[in-house]
């Protein structure tokens, strides 16, 4: 879900963001995680590594940040 959530709010920010300098490149850091992501999840050593504690503690942290970036942005 965090890599959808990441993929949609990327390419909202892209298309509402229009006209503004950069706009691509502030999306890309948004859609590149989350695509990254999930594709992760069609791969086995991704399902594998995304039950690990650790990857858990790592979506959350990176997803978070990238969260509050695009708002802030």
């Amino acid at each position: 879900m965090a890599g959808y959530l990441l993929l949609a709010v990327g390419l909202i920010n892209l298309r509402y963001q229009t006209g503004k300098s950069s706009v691509l490149t502030h999306s890309l850091i948004l859609i590149v995680p989350g695509a990254l992501l999930l594709a992760s999840t069609f791969t086995d050593a991704g399902k594998k590594w995304l039950h690990t504690k650790a990857a858990t503690a790592i979506v959350i942290t990176c997803g978070g940040l990238l969260l509050v970036y695009s708002f802030i942005n």
